[in-house]
């Protein structure tokens, strides 16, 4: 278990563990890790767009395509959870390479589906195949950098991932109004094809030596298959601190569902946009901010970390990284979401809809102050199954998210886009609060839960 009194030097053999690739080899394993991270958010959100035309291509309702937005989060909940424990198994590399193939076949099968049933079944593989992106980068970039510089990379590759939770909605939109939602589901089994051949290339195995499972069996076959209990990851939410920054993410992400979900019905009838591509382009500023913010919030957090240490004299609290997320829950997310609610209901005409994609892009950049320190603090208390607990929290904030949506737009027709989005900014604050009380006792709270936290001395 982590503590106050952890020393501030690891030994020399550990710190040679984040040597074994050189900065420009780091720096493309982001990169292919980021572009893997990016996939699941193209797949969820250029769907969405293309709802009405496939409805009508297949001779189905809106209501009941819709459907598959549903079923997509619950394969993306699973889909997380079984790559993230074979992961510790198997190794980062393998679990990439077994879950592209679901991608590229479920892609296809969407694309040339032509009943329901067909399109529920081929867009759960579809989504499944691609669902390990987030966990398996988190703990990729948990291998390669020390404790004081994965808040950096971390931030760099939410930010790719969540920027294509933005401009995904755009494309999926224009894909709908020029194209063929058929073609872009092709072009998205193209796009895995592509990642699987990058990471069998170019992807090292970058789990520490000696730590995977299947390296630690004294006979195996050639293929030798193991069955690994993924809702075991799960279990880690029962350490109060991975629980409550599981449910700030949470909160703080709800806003984002607030102001993206209902655009059409928000920001495009107010201010009289009934073009889907135009629409979709709404969605940019959003990803802006998490592009430009996601970043930023991890190199501060890193500098955070080294700052505090050094304010103790070399004693570690990992907590300390959650500082930084004050300054997007505590201002950005509250004020964004709700100014944006008042706008669009007091203030029309182009001021309003510029101050509505202004209020988009503070959002954009206050939740990755949020969610970018969460992420690295994650990867640094679970240091050895950092995968699995960034699964276990995506999971679980998905089954919480996906409720919160449902209500976003019967609130928004019951009590209006100003009290929902009110409603939404006050549930970022209670989320501060929660994080509050995690600084503040985050040392007792890792000692009445051990769920094997890590140490200074294994996670310099």
């Amino acid at each position: 278990m982590v503590s106050e009194e952890s020393p501030l030097l690891a030994s020399t053999t550990h710190e040679a563990i984040y040597d074994r690739f050189a900065p420009d080899q780091k720096r493309w394993i982001v990169f292919i890790v980021s572009f893997a991270g990016l996939l699941p958010m193209f797949v969820s959100s250029t769907f969405v767009p293309s709802i009405p035309q496939i409805a009508k291509d297949i001779g189905s309702t809106h209501a009941t395509v819709s459907l598959t937005v549903s079923l997509s989060i619950l394969a993306a909940a699973v889909g997380s959870l079984v790559w993230a424990a074979y992961s510790s198994f198997y190794g980062r590399r393998s679990m990439y390479l077994w879950g592209m193939p679901f991608l590229c076949v479920g892609s296809c099968g969407v694309a040339m589906s032509t009943s329901l049933q067909s399109l529920l079944f081929w867009r759960f593989v579809q989504t499944f195949g691609c669902s390990g992106g987030i966990p398996l980068g988190a703990g990729v970039i948990g291998d390669i950098y020390k404790l004081d510089e994965r808040g950096t990379a971390i931030g760099i590759f939410l930010g790719a991932a969540l920027f294509g939770l933005a401009v995904a909605p755009f494309l999926g939109g224009a894909a709908a109004q020029y194209w063929s939602w058929r073609n872009l589901q092709y072009s998205i089994g193209a796009w895995g094809l592509l990642q699987m051949l990058l990471i069998y290339f170019s992807f090292p195995e970058t789990s520490h030596p000696g730590t995977l499972g299947i390296g630690k069996l004294t006979r195996r076959r050639w293929i030798h298959i193991t069955w690994v209990n993924p809702l075991s990851s799960l279990w880690l939410l029962r350490s109060p601190n991975l629980f409550a920054v599981m449910l700030v993410q949470s909160l703080v992400l709800i806003s984002d569902y607030v102001l993206l979900v209902p655009m059409a019905l928000t920001i495009g009838i107010r201010y009289g946009i009934v073009n889907e591509a135009i629409i979709g382009a709404c969605f940019l500023p959003n990803g802006l901010g998490n592009f430009i913010g996601s970043p930023i919030a991890g190199r501060l957090s890193d500098t955070v970390v080294r700052r505090w240490r050094e304010k103790r004299k070399g004693v570690w609290f990992p907590e300390d990284r959650l500082r930084v997320t004050w300054i997007g829950g505590l201002f950005m997310v509250p004020l964004s979401v709700g100014a944006s609610g008042l706008i669009t209901t007091y203030v029309g005409g182009t001021i309003g809809l510029s101050l509505n994609l202004l209020c988009l892009f503070m959002n954009g950049m206050g939740v990755d102050f949020v969610l970018s320190p969460i992420s690295s603090y994650n990867v640094d208390v679970m240091h050895s199954r950092s995968a699995e607990a960034t699964a276990a929290n995506a999971a679980a904030r998905s089954l919480i998210i996906s409720a919160a949506t449902a209500l976003v737009i019967p609130s928004i027709e019951r009590i209006g886009v100003a009290w929902t989005n009110i409603i939404a900014a006050i549930l970022a604050l209670i989320g501060q609060g929660i994080i509050f009380l995690t600084i503040r006792y985050g040392d007792r709270m890792r000692a009445s839960v051990d769920v094997g936290f890590s140490t200074i001395e294994n996670n310099s």
